[in-house]
């Protein structure tokens, strides 16, 4: 807990009391987050976003990046043609944000990483903001753990790959195994009647995803 109190304190002081808007944040992103872009071209594709011409300039890994939505707290990049970015500004009091970022790439099924920032891009300890789920979570409650079955699917099971995708519209957070989409027709139905038809929804409660 005295942890978590320190964060917050380091995130108000950078911050500061004043609000920024997703354009800005991300032009100012440090080019390490995103390689593909430097800041120039950033720049670029939110100046062709906001004139309502197609955002898409080719970037330094011979392939194209896209911007495809920005509002006032939230952005979409595709940043080559397997992989994607996401941001979001979550409030935390006194007008101050951080920043959510979820990298999510197919190869070919898709996988996201989560990393927290202030909005002047310090990073932010994961653990302290969200517990990410875990992939026991997508397996049924009621399922019968000791059949044959249920073990030969959990077997099938060897890797856990989940995405997450920020909300524009709101303040949530979905986590969906992605795992199964790896597998063969066969071993799909063999795994799928274990597992729960609803992804994980997180919401941004006050300082944490819950």
């Amino acid at each position: 807990m005295k942890r978590y109190i320190s964060v917050l304190v380091f995130c108000f002081c950078v911050v500061g009391m004043w609000a920024q808007d997703m354009k800005s944040v991300f032009i100012a992103m440090p080019d390490v987050y995103i390689p593909q872009l430097e800041s120039a071209w950033r720049k670029d594709l939110v100046d062709l976003y906001e004139s309502g011409k197609e955002a898409r300039l080719k970037n330094t890994m011979d392939g194209y990046s896209h911007l495809k939505q920005l509002t006032a707290d939230y952005l979409l990049l595709q940043t080559t043609e397997r992989s994607q970015v996401e941001l979001k500004m979550l409030p935390l009091v006194n007008n101050t944000h951080i920043i959510c970022m979820s990298i999510t790439v197919e190869a070919p099924v898709a996988d996201s990483r989560l990393q927290f920032f202030t909005t002047e891009w310090a990073p932010l300890e994961v653990s302290d903001l969200i517990s990410p789920v875990a992939a026991d979570w997508f397996l049924k409650e009621d399922a019968d753990k000791n059949s044959d079955a249920y073990k030969d699917a959990i077997a099938l099971l060897d890797m856990d790959l989940i995405r997450y995708e920020l909300n524009p519209d709101n303040q949530t957070l979905t986590a969906t195994y992605t795992t199964p989409l790896y597998l063969s027709k066969q071993e799909k139905g063999k795994v799928l009647p274990f597992l729960k038809d609803e992804p994980k929804i997180y919401t941004w409660e006050k300082f944490q995803f819950k």
